[in-house]
């Protein structure tokens, strides 16, 4: 579904938006912001996992970090991270990395189409700081270090194939990952104060071995045209990526990234701004901004961001209220649910199973607080389509 290309942030409770006239297309004619909660509902009291949820939806607990999962005999990992499903014949896989450092990776559980626990496995392995990633057409998983100059490993949510390290992808702190199958790139987040927006172009689509690292280049402003501008030197060393090409726009600490319908959305964690990028137009313009919302912002913390078939995005928090929030396609922002008893802890990898009636995602740290603390979450229920 496509987004309107207006930024109508609005918080719940009643209380409308303040929003900057600046930010506005054709502002004399834009509709109003959508006070009130969203299209779930508030979340109610917490459930007997502690997860607050809308009417109609129910939580379970997949996996604890350093238990194992289900009946299986295999140890789920420490701090669970960016992840993503996959269609598995009737069943399907959720993949969740692991940001530890050093021993991070990637491990992954399989389902029935009841969605019973069958199988649980690792697939990336003596890797660091794998914190977010991204799906590809190709039913691959791109696990990202999150450390300087960190690489991209691309792996395989079955266990088959070997993992394989896509130098080409280059070397920065990466964070996320998200395909466009209409452009044939990847684009990339960097998890700098002064990082930048990346997109690789494969020689080869769905050959991720070469290719071309470029930056976004624009100005300043928080909206405008932009465009590519090849990376000299995708290895970062001695100068790194982000500081190579003149002009290139800088964003505070990049996080999530999601690709659907010509559009790309990345969060920003410094500044709790989501970003978007109009790949028709060549044009970016905020689709969030927390300090453009009258009373208390609905979204904080902004982290991991994923997408519904319906057109709303879900984004979860690093820290806030460890909600997950949805942004609707005509601009409401509001929290979808939220985690009680974890404030040390943050909210990762939201993923759908393929029919879209399951929502998965980690408390990365738990009650604990500790990354050995770590709960993988599933939530049922009519998630709209």
């Amino acid at each position: 579904m496509e987004r309107r290309s207006l930024l109508r942030a609005a918080v719940i409770g009643g209380a409308s938006a303040a929003l900057g006239g600046t930010l506005w297309r054709g502002a004399a004619h834009a509709a109003p912001a959508q006070p009130g909660p969203g299209p779930y509902g508030a979340p109610g009291s917490p459930d007997a996992n502690g997860i607050r949820l809308p009417s109609g939806f129910t939580s379970r607990v997949i996996a604890r970090s350093g238990q194992r999962v289900g009946s299986t005999s295999y140890t789920w990992h420490n701090a669970p991270d960016g992840g993503a499903c996959y269609a598995d014949g009737t069943g399907w896989i959720y993949v969740s990395n692991s940001e530890i450092n050093p021993s991070g990776g990637a491990s992954a559980v399989k389902f029935s189409s009841a969605g019973a626990i069958t199988g649980a496995y690792r697939i990336l392995s003596s890797t660091r700081q794998n914190c977010a990633g991204g799906r590809t057409p190709w039913n691959t998983w791109l696990s990202c270090e999150e450390v300087d100059r960190g690489y991209v490993y691309e792996t395989d949510p079955w266990g088959v194939n070997a993992a394989v390290r896509r130098d080409a992808m280059g070397r920065f702190k990466h964070e996320a990952a998200a395909a466009d199958p209409v452009r044939k790139v990847i684009y990339l987040t960097e998890d700098e104060t002064n990082g930048r927006f990346y997109r690789f172009v494969p020689n080869t689509w769905g050959n991720l071995s070469s290719g071309t690292l470029q930056v976004m280049v624009a100005g300043s402003a928080t909206s405008g045209s932009f465009t590519w501008a090849d990376v000299p030197d995708p290895d970062g060393s001695p100068t790194a990526t982000r500081s190579q090409v003149s002009g290139s726009k800088s964003f505070n600490g990049g996080e999530g990234c999601h690709y659907a319908n010509d559009t790309v959305w990345f969060t920003t964690k410094g500044d709790n701004r989501v970003w978007q990028l109009n790949l028709l137009n060549n044009t970016y313009e905020l689709a969030y901004d927390d300090s453009l919302v009258s009373g208390t912002a609905p979204l904080t913390g902004v982290d991991n961001i994923t997408g519904a078939s319906s057109g709303d995005l879900f984004v979860a928090e690093d820290g806030g209220n460890m909600e997950i929030c949805v942004i609707t396609p005509d601009d409401i922002v509001a929290p979808f649910l939220r985690v009680d008893g974890q404030s040390g802890s943050e909210i990762t990898g939201p993923a759908f199973s393929p029919d879209g009636t399951r929502l998965y995602f980690s408390s990365q740290r738990g009650t604990s607080g500790s990354s050995s603390g770590g709960i993988t979450y599933e939530v049922k229920g009519p998630f709209r389509s």
